[in-house]
């Protein structure tokens, strides 16, 4: 393992990430506040911890193995969150603990979007900005922009690229060269976050209200300027701008990739994860709407449509933004929206869930699995599309299935003996692990009454569900570190 050269990539790699604090000084120096110097500081700090682990190791060079590139994704966003804890920490008009700054800073950076924070209105801008730039650098995953940029540090991409993207898709190159890879997706994502925030602003929201949503609309992450989300702007507007966008943000960027260059909408009408990712949208949002109109919690079948429509694709996204509390709904609605988000978005996109190709190929698996129960010599081909997949992926994504319970199960009991009830417990774990944000029970609306026992195994399983399992996991098993 090339310890040196890990030692300086974490060490550019902060340095990179020190950058995006002179945002919030300059707004915090524009609106007169003291967040500011917070920012300012941690600034500082974070450059000094950068520029103190690289030097002595500049000049170290080496090629990334398999091995390192998921050492290096670990440590970046293990490093990375409690980097990005330290101006909540150190802006004393917070007066939050370290564990609820370090909750805070990996809930944005992995796209949940669970709070301990309330009061949001009353917060300085500059830290309500940087709540939404951490989810929108979050969203693709820093670690494809720091590969966008490595040919400028000398380094190979890669192995990076594999570990960061553990999907059953992982392989898939839109461009030769990985950095044009990165580059190409970054463009995207950029493209629709300015798309975003323009139809934002059209629709009513102010400038930096617009920008702060569309970081988090692309980025499916789910933060708000406000206690009550989207609900906050009641605007019809605002609604169905959100829902585009969030049903945009959690399709496959590769998908977005090809759309773009073809010129032609005929890619999505093509791909088999798209189709069935449409088409459970679709149920999933006819169910809850009739369900709100049929036992009369809104009497008015516009209502019931746009409320219900707008938690389905939001829930089922994992975006988490809401515009009413649907815990309090009938409880087939929350149970069936939290059970959406199990599924989740596609594979390469900001969304999160076991993603939506994984469960195409469970089902998939599951109907070869009767044919031969009926027809035990039949030669059966699971298929994506027209294209046969090979055996292999399938058993890498019953594997995954296996894990995500498994952990899943054992993180849920721990809580529930820490003490939260069956409930909060189960929800809380699904709200994390898929990257959600609003949970059930004591976590409806935010995490902040929880122990900070509770909130730390949250923010490892936040960390599993952004980084799939397996990438996380994998560190942690002896033959990782055998040579």
């Amino acid at each position: 393992m090339h310890v040196a050269v890990i030692q300086r990539i974490i060490g550019q790699f902060l340095m990179l990430f020190s950058i995006t604090l002179l945002p919030p000084v300059v707004i915090g120096l524009l609106y007169s506040e003291g967040a500011a110097q917070a920012f300012f500081y941690s600034y500082l700090f974070l450059l000094s911890v950068g520029f103190l682990l690289f030097f002595p190791v500049r000049n170290k060079k080496g090629d990334l193995r398999l091995r390192d590139g998921f050492v290096i994704v670990v440590l970046f966003w293990l490093v990375l969150g409690a980097a990005g804890s330290i101006p909540f920490y150190l802006y004393q008009g917070l007066g939050i603990s370290f564990v609820d700054a370090l909750f805070e800073s990996i809930s944005g950076l992995t796209t949940t979007g669970a709070t301990v924070l309330t009061g949001l209105e009353d917060m300085p801008r500059s830290i309500l900005f940087y709540r939404q730039q951490l989810q929108w650098l979050g969203g693709m995953g820093i670690i494809v922009l720091a590969v966008a940029v490595m040919p400028m540090l000398g380094i190979g991409g890669m192995q990076l690229y594999k570990a960061e993207a553990p999907g059953p898709v992982k392989d898939n190159k839109l461009t030769p060269r990985i950095a044009e890879t990165a580059k190409a997706l970054w463009y995207i994502y950029l493209g629709l976050t300015v798309a975003c925030a323009f139809a934002y602003w059209l629709a009513g929201m102010n400038g930096f209200d617009a920008v702060a949503h569309s970081f988090s609309t692309v980025a499916i992450g789910g933060f708000s300027t406000y206690d009550a989300s989207i609900g906050y702007f009641d605007s019809h507007a605002i609604e169905v701008v959100a829902i585009i966008f969030m049903f945009l943000g959690a399709i496959n960027f590769a998908l977005h990739f090809t759309v773009v260059r073809t010129k032609s909408l005929m890619p999505f009408l093509r791909d088999a994860e798209f189709k069935f990712y449409a088409s459970l949208l679709f149920i999933i949002s006819a169910l809850s709407i009739y369900v709100l109109y049929s036992q009369s919690v809104y009497h008015d079948f516009s209502d019931a449509f746009r409320e219900g429509l707008f938690q389905a694709v939001s829930i089922a996204t994992t975006s988490g933004f809401v515009t009413a509390d649907y815990s309090a709904w009938p409880v087939f609605i929350p149970v069936l929206l939290l059970f959406a988000s199990f599924i989740g978005g596609c594979a390469g996109s900001t969304g999160g869930g076991m993603k939506v190709i994984r469960v195409l190929l469970l089902i998939k698996q599951g109907q070869r699995e009767i044919m031969r129960l009926i027809h035990p010599n039949a030669q059966v081909t699971v298929k994506i599309g027209r294209q046969p997949v090979n055996n292999s992926i399938i058993d890498a994504v019953w594997g995954f299935f296996a894990a995500y319970v498994a952990v899943f199960v054992l993180i849920m009991l721990a809580l529930m003996f820490n003490g939260l009830d069956q409930v909060t417990a189960f929800s809380a774990v699904a709200a994390t692990i898929n990257n959600l944000g609003p949970g059930l029970g004591e976590v409806s609306a935010n995490y902040a009454s929880l122990s900070e026992f509770n909130k730390l195994l949250l923010c490892f399983s936040m960390l599993l569900g952004r980084l799939e399992i397996f990438t996380l996991l994998v560190l942690l098993t002896p033959a990782f570190w055998r040579k």
